[in-house]
């Protein structure tokens, strides 16, 4: 077994990471799945309207350039989310149950890439793949900052 370190302290996603190991075995696969999905539907995110990435620390500085490159569609949907969450935190209640965002399940369309109706409907990742993007870059300009220029003689 490997625990995996990610990258920085100050990161949003960091911490410890068995997601590889266990992925890659189909019988550890099917005994945590469903410890998962209880431990998600305990969060409560899903039954107020929010999706995972919703709760991702807004503070981090690799956040905040991942939402401003968010397609407009996707922030505003997701401030909507945010504000009807709060809106009914204040009011200690929760959504219909028919309104609660199920788990992210494979999508029925065959033909096509992107499926907009399921993509909407689905507690699926949208803002984890643009703050990996910008770790990415974080991470390219740091190996060419550490590039030191010495004076000739």
């Amino acid at each position: 077994m490997v625990l995996v370190r990610t990258s920085n302290a100050n990161d949003a996603l960091s911490g410890l990471s068995l997601a590889k190991y266990v992925q890659s075995s189909p019988a550890l696969m099917r005994m945590l799945k469903p410890v998962a999905n209880a431990y998600a539907n305990a969060t409560g995110h899903r039954q107020m309207g929010l999706r995972y990435d919703d709760l991702l620390v807004e503070e981090s500085p690799r956040v905040q350039k991942a939402l401003s490159r968010l397609p407009e569609r996707e922030a505003y949907d997701r401030a909507f989310r945010l504000r009807q969450a709060s809106q009914l935190s204040v009011l200690h209640r929760e959504l219909p149950k028919d309104q609660w965002l199920p788990a992210k399940e494979p999508c029925q369309a065959l033909y096509t890439d992107v499926c907009f109706p399921c993509s909407l409907q689905q507690d699926k990742r949208y803002l984890t793949p643009y703050v990996a993007e910008v770790a990415e870059e974080e991470s390219e300009r740091a190996a060419w900052d550490t590039v030191a220029v010495k004076k000739g003689h």
